[in-house]
């Protein structure tokens, strides 16, 4: 098992133990530790009892975004021959993150075996600081930003980026021939609640599994920190054409003199999202709000799907409103949900370097009865493409009492192609919007449903398009007949909002044979100009 060299390359030393050469460092030695869940829980309660203490205070001035501007940052990059895992020759390879600018919470990071553990010190040779002479201001025990993960998963000959851990608690994962789009994060916390800011959990420590040499998978532990909580956190990462991530998780609420030691203002929580997932969309072919671009879609995800306890599956296309927009769906014992790209054609795109049509859909599974709760959408106004201005989360109804444990675990499938028409064979697969010209303030919807249920209807014997709306508008129209050009079935609702109305409506249409279900719930909220 090697070790980083330190950073004034002291001299190591091997020791034979058990089969194993540890190369040691004077600065980090390696200790006898069995790192599992338990191991990190132990630590996160231990912490769950004290005032949380953000590592940004820690951070040198000459790496705050004051000093350090994105110009400057981007001058700092890694050395690729110093990963970790280089010199065994292993599949998976870590590089890591310098901190500073936008990313000030430095990480405590450290490797382990089935036996042993060691901190992976902070060492300036690992990066290249291009024109910055910085180096002497920088203390050794400075932690890393964050690390990403390298290993071969298009081709068998070059390592390709896997995922990156890098900010608060966010990540971001890729499946072969993927490109980065929509990201994850560990938790969130009163994410779009109106009388409160949301808080935003950070991991600060990760615990990294030394993989064999046929390893095709690698284990992870952190933990997770924040004013009002405390997590143990292990990550299992099995990479493929679809990368798989099985999450598991035990959370610690903070007791409220512990929280109010760090924020005396803040609140109890109100909102745990888990399994929160953080996308962007600009605009598509539903957008009401036209931009001066030359593509005609811009966005990371169309839309969410979400599979109810009771065998209903909801797809809800994305938006981009004018103001906030803060979506509740009732989800008790909820069996999956995710942000998805279902449009995969380059042409409803044509952005030749963000490749939209191959990011990455995300479904998350839980695994076990997460009992009852609501599944949270939330659509941020954006006029550009580069903020993340859509969050989808869990939130359990019943929150856990302070220093009780919370447990919960999920699997990720980072997944396109195939993948996409798996989680829902009926499917809703383009919603268009626009003005109305025949109803006074009105709106038509244009929904092109297919699948195998509905392949299968002949034309002459259309199934019903069963729609509604909420109180505050009325639907004026509903037609549904074959649509020949894209071989599905194509529905036009005319909704016209009450006089006066300026809240969304809410919409649903889902097509039935009879009393037969033949297509998933399209589900709508639609926002006035």
């Amino acid at each position: 098992m090697s070790f980083p060299l330190a950073e004034m390359r002291v001299r190591c030393f091997a020791i034979l133990t058990i089969g194993l050469v540890l190369v040691c460092q004077i600065a980090a030695g390696a200790e006898s530790a069995e790192i599992n869940l338990d191991y990190v829980k132990q630590r996160a309660l231990e912490r769950a009892q004290k005032p949380f203490h953000s590592p940004r205070a820690d951070l040198p001035k000459v790496l705050r975004a004051d000093n350090l501007d994105y110009d400057k940052y981007r001058e700092i990059s890694f050395r690729h021959d110093q990963a970790l895992w280089t010199a065994d020759d292993l599949p998976f390879r870590i590089e890591f993150f310098h901190p500073g600018y936008l990313y000030q919470e430095s990480v405590h990071i450290y490797e382990f075996t089935l036996t042993h553990v060691q901190p992976i010190r902070f060492v300036q040779d690992f990066f290249d600081y291009g024109k910055l002479k910085i180096q002497n201001q920088i203390p050794v025990n400075t932690g890393y930003a964050g690390f990403r993960i390298l290993y071969p998963l298009n081709k068998t000959n070059q390592l390709d980026e896997l995922g990156a851990f890098l900010g608060a608690s966010y990540f971001r994962l890729l499946g072969k021939d993927q490109r980065y789009g929509l990201s994850a994060r560990g938790l969130a916390l009163d994410s779009g609640e109106g009388d409160r800011p949301e808080e935003f959990p950070i991991f600060t420590d990760w615990w990294l599994g030394k993989p064999q040499k046929d390893d095709s998978e690698l284990r992870l532990f952190a933990i997770l920190d924040s004013v009002s909580c405390t997590g143990a956190y292990e990550f299992l990462i099995r990479p493929g054409e679809t990368t798989v991530c099985d999450v598991e998780a035990i959370l610690y609420l903070r007791e409220t003199n512990k929280v109010h030691a760090v924020n005396p203002k803040r609140q109890p929580i109100a909102t745990v999202g888990l399994a929160p997932l953080t996308s962007m969309f600009w605009f598509g072919k539903n957008s009401g709000r036209k931009f001066d671009d030359f593509r005609p879609e811009v966005h990371d995800s169309d839309g969410l799907l979400a599979r109810m306890d009771g065998g209903e599956t909801i797809w809800r296309p994305l938006d981009n409103p004018p103001i906030l927009r803060h979506q509740i769906f009732h989800a008790p014992n909820i069996r999956g949900f995710g942000l998805l790209q279902r449009e995969r054609s380059f042409a409803a795109y044509q952005d030749s370097f963000n490749l939209y049509q191959l990011v990455p859909s995300v479904w998350v599974e839980p695994r076990g009865n997460w009992g009852d709760g609501d599944l949270h959408l939330l659509s941020l106004s954006t006029s550009y493409e580069g903020l993340d201005n859509i969050v989808a989360f869990w939130d359990p109804k019943n929150k856990p009492a302070p220093l009780q444990p919370y447990h919960f675990a999920y699997t990720m499938f980072w997944e396109m192609g195939a993948a996409d028409t798996e989680r829902s064979e009926n499917m809703a697969v383009s919603t268009r919007a626009g003005p109305d010209a025949y109803f006074q303030n009105g709106w038509q919807f244009v929904i092109d449903f297919t699948g195998p249920k509905l392949d299968g209807i002949p034309e002459n014997s259309p199934p019903a398009a069963i729609a509604n709306c909420g109180t505050n508008a009325v639907i004026m129209d509903n037609h549904i007949f074959r649509n020949p050009y894209l071989n599905s079935w194509r529905v036009i609702l005319k909704m016209q909002p009450k006089p006066g109305n300026t809240a969304p409506v809410d919409l649903h249409c889902t097509l039935q044979r009879g009393t037969n279900v033949v297509s998933e719930t399209w589900v709508y909220q639609w926002s006035p100009p």
